[in-house]
């Protein structure tokens, strides 16, 4: 990895993060975790019964992309949609109170907004259940959401696309934004969803996992030939500037016109990947914003997963973790 980045380099763009501005669009989700342990089965069924011992509330979604990108310093505006609810409420509560700006978010009185509740025990998840609509969100909404995106992305330097195919992502939004940019100079920056894929043509970057471009190319990606292929025809297929392909304990590979780059992974422990690719594309486009190249970009989102893996639920890091993860590992010599 120290030919892509140097340590000296990787200081200096994690230093212009707080003057980055990104503007976040996506499916706005609040996670709930139950946390509690198991001693014993049920007699009713063959399942853990959990012993409750506490619960929070965090931010997740295209939430939790703004959360990432806010405690990495940088500074996000934010339009989506929730609920005319009290976790809507309180989601919007939680943005404010972390001095994010929260008027581009919409409220819908038709729709509830997303949560979802998993139960953990000893570390692990146990089960997970969602309440959500799924359904495209109305006309009337995307309206509103796309006035905001045209005031909005002026004021940014890069456009993420959350998409969590809840309702709000649909191929004309994607087509208004993408042009919107295009004619702006924005670079847009997706983290997608595989029913979506054909929505996200001319984006500047996609960041799918393994089994997304799997699907969206049709190759099952199981070795090194198959990886390159798949690279190639979502490439293709997108008209992207770049395509970083996350992979899990298997790092990440970036496709860029003629070339591939595989980027080795550096997570020590995994204890939760809950959220962890709104964390790669939130670093990535903080990045990306202070002026990193993709592969700068892209070893730095490696780093920040790394980081966010080896906390239990949806875990977010601070710049001073970012830097002493990419010091400390483009110092030690792992593997390039």
């Amino acid at each position: 990895m120290k030919k892509y980045l140097s340590a000296k380099r990787a200081r200096a763009i994690i230093e212009k993060f707080g003057r980055a501005r990104v503007l976040v669009v996506g499916d706005l989700i609040m996670d709930h975790f139950i946390w509690g342990r198991v001693k014993r089965i049920s007699p009713e069924a063959p399942v853990p019964v959990v012993e409750v011992a506490s619960e929070s509330i965090m931010l997740g979604g295209a939430a939790n992309v703004v959360n990432n990108i806010h405690s990495l310093g940088g500074r996000s505006l934010v339009t989506g949609v929730v609920g005319n609810d009290l976790d809507g409420r309180k989601l919007v509560a939680s943005l404010k109170e972390k001095g994010i700006p929260a008027e581009g978010i919409i409220t819908d009185r038709k729709r509830p907004t997303t949560i979802k509740t998993r139960i953990i025990a000893h570390h692990q998840q146990v089960v997970r259940f969602d309440r959500e609509m799924r359904e495209k969100i109305d006309t009337e909404v995307t309206d509103k959401v796309l006035r905001y995106i045209k005031r909005a992305a002026r004021a940014a330097d890069i456009v993420v696309i959350s998409d969590y195919a809840k309702g709000l992502i649909t191929e004309r939004l994607m087509e208004e934004t993408n042009s919107l940019c295009l004619d702006m100079g924005r670079p847009v920056a997706v983290d997608p969803k595989v029913e979506h894929f054909g929505f996200y043509r001319r984006s500047t970057i996609v960041t799918p996992n393994n089994l997304e471009a799997s699907q969206a190319s049709g190759i099952d990606i199981d070795d090194d030939e198959a990886l390159h292929r798949a690279g190639e025809a979502l490439f293709g297929r997108l008209g992207c500037q770049a395509l970083l392909i996350t992979r899990g304990e298997n790092g990440m590979s970036l496709f860029e016109p003629g070339s591939e780059t595989h980027i080795p992974t550096v997570a020590q422990e995994v204890f939760d990947v809950s959220g962890a690719g709104d964390t790669v594309i939130g670093t990535l486009a903080l990045a990306l914003a202070a002026g990193a190249g993709y592969r700068e970009a892209a070893v730095l989102a490696n780093f920040a997963a790394g980081v966010v893996v080896g906390k239990v639920g949806t875990a977010t890091l601070a710049p001073e973790e970012l830097l002493k993860a990419a010091v400390s590992n483009l110092r030690s010599g792992l593997p390039k």
